[in-house]
C-alpha cells in the first residue's frame, strides 16, 4: 500500500470515527430526554426514539442516491463536508429543544445530510485494489466500533450533567470534524471517473434500478435488507431494552455500549483483515450470517446482565458478513459507478431503517407495555432471529446457485 493510500485511509477513518463519537454520545441519554419532552414513561419514549429513527432513515433514503451521485460528479470531499456540518446543526437543534418537535426537524436535516458512511465508502473504493476492498471496508466498521467505545461512555458521563449536555458536545465535535475535513481531508476521486450527475438515477427507484442491473447479485442485495432489518432490533431498542429489563442507568448504558465498541474495533479493524482473507468472502458471508442467526435470541433471552453482554460477543463476530457482501458488490461494479452502487446499498440501509425502528420499538412498547397480559421485552430479538435465518438460508441458496453458473 503506498504511503499516499494509506495516509487517505486514515483520514477518512480518523472522519468517520469522530461522527461517530458524535452519534453514540447522545445514545445513553435519550430516552431520557424523550421521557422529559413528553412526560411519559420509558414505553411510551421508545415508540418515540423509533419514531425518530423513522424520520432520519425516510430522509435519507430519498437523499443518500441523490448525494452519492453528486460525488460522482463533483467529487467526494465537497459533498462529504456538507454532511458533517448537517450533523452539527442537527444535534444543537435536539440540544436546544423545548419540544418533542425540535427533536424530529433535527433528525429531518441530519437525514438530508447524512451521506457520511455512502461517501465514505465511496472514497475507500476510489483508492482501494479489488483485494484490498474487503479490509479497507472494515475500517469503516472500526470506526463506527471505536466511536462507540468513546462516544457512549462519555455520553453516559456527561448525561449526569443533564440529558442535553451530551448534544452540545456532540454539535462541537462534529463542527470540529468539518473542520478537520475541510482543512485536511484529500480528493480521492479523479476527474477522469467522474460522470454526469442525472436526476434519474438520482433517486431511490433510480437506484434500485441501477441495482438491477446485476441480477445475479439480487439475492446478496435482500441478505442486506433483512440483515439491517433485523439489527435494528439492537440498535433501537438497546437502551430502552437494558433500562427496562436490568434497570440500568446512563452511566451503565454508556458502558455496556463501549464494550460492544471495543469488540466492533477488534473484530472489524484487526480481525477481519486476518479472517477474510483466509476464509474467503463465501464463507465469511455464511459465517456471518449464521453467527447473526444464534446471537438474536440469545440477547432476547438473556434473564440477568452476563448474559447479555455474552450474548453481544456472536453478534459482533457477524460483522464480518457486511464487509464481505460490500466487497462482493464493489467488485462487480465500473470504478465510475462506485458512488452510483454505495448511494444504491445506502438506499437499501435506509429503506431498513425506515421499517426497522417503528417495528422494533413498536414490539419493545407493546410487550412492557402494563396493561398488554404478555410481558415479553425480548420480542424484537425473536423476529430479529427470524430475520437472520431467512437470509442465512437465501445466501446458502446464492452460493450454491453461483457454483453451477
Amino acid at each position: 500500500m503506498s504511503v499516499s493510500t494509506s495516509k487517505s485511509l486514515f483520514f477518512i477513518f480518523l472522519t468517520v470515527l469522530i461522527d461517530v463519537i458524535g452519534l453514540g454520545i447522545i445514545i445513553p441519554v435519550m430516552p431520557k430526554l424523550i421521557e422529559e419532552l413528553i412526560g411519559g414513561t420509558l414505553s411510551d419514549a421508545s415508540r418515540y426514539g423509533g419514531l425518530l429513527m423513522f424520520c432520519y432513515a425516510l430522509t435519507q433514503f430519498f437523499f443518500a442516491s441523490v448525494l452519492g451521485n453528486l460525488s460522482d460528479r463533483f467529487g467526494r470531499r465537497p459533498i462529504l463536508l456538507i454532511s458533517l456540518l448537517g450533523f452539527s446543526i442537527n444535534y444543537l437543534l435536539m440540544g436546544l429543544a423545548p419540544t418533542i418537535l425540535w427533536l424530529f426537524i433535527g433528525r429531518f436535516i441530519a437525514g438530508i445530510t447524512g451521506a457520511s458512511y455512502t461517501v465514505a465508502a465511496a472514497f475507500i473504493a476510489d483508492i482501494s485494489s479489488q483485494e484490498k476492498k474487503a479490509q479497507n471496508f472494515g475500517l469503516l466498521g472500526a470506526a463506527f466500533g471505536l466511536g462507540f467505545i468513546v462516544g457512549p461512555l462519555l455520553g453516559g458521563l456527561l448525561g449526569h450533567y443533564g440529558a442535553r449536555i451530551p448534544f452540545y458536545a456532540a454539535a462541537i465535535l462534529s463542527f470540529l470534524n468539518f473542520l478537520y475535513g475541510y482543512f485536511l481531508i484529500p480528493e480521492s476521486l479523479q476527474k477522469d471517473n467522474r460522470r454526469p450527475f442525472k436526476w434519474k438515477n438520482a433517486n431511490p427507484v433510480g437506484a434500485f434500478k441501477q441495482l438491477a442491473k446485476y441480477p445475479h447479485l439480487k439475492q446478496l442485495f435482500f441478505c442486506i435488507f433483512l440483515i439491517n432489518v433485523s439489527a435494528h432490533a439492537v440498535q433501537s431498542t438497546w437502551s430502552y431494552y437494558t433500562m427496562e429489563r436490568y434497570q440500568w442507568d446512563e452511566r451503565m448504558v454508556g458502558i455496556s455500549l463501549g464494550f460492544v465498541g471495543a469488540l466492533v474495533a477488534l473484530v472489524q479493524a484487526g480481525l477481519i483483515r486476518i479472517i477474510i482473507p483466509k476464509l474467503g468472502l463465501e464463507k465469511s458471508i455464511l459465517i456471518g450470517s449464521g453467527l447473526y442467526m444464534i446471537s438474536m435470541p440469545l440477547m432476547g433471552l438473556a434473564f440477568a446482565p452476563w448474559l447479555i453482554f455474552l450474548a453481544i460477543v456472536p453478534y459482533v463476530f457477524a460483522g464480518i458478513a457486511g464487509p464481505a457482501i460490500q466487497s462482493l458488490i464493489s467488485n462487480e461494479t465500473p470504478s465510475n459507478e462506485q458512488g452510483q452502487i454505495q448511494g444504491g446499498l445506502t438506499s437499501i440501509i435506509s429503506l431498513t431503517a425506515i421499517i426497522g425502528p417503528p417495528v422494533m420499538s413498536w414490539l419493545f412498547a407493546h410487550f412492557t407495555d402494563k396493561k398488554e397480559a404478555l410481558y415479553l421485552p425480548g420480542a424484537p430479538f425473536y423476529l430479529g432471529f427470524i430475520l437472520t435465518a431467512i437470509s442465512f438460508i437465501i445466501a446458502c441458496f446464492f452460493f450454491k446457485n453461483k457454483k453451477k453458473r
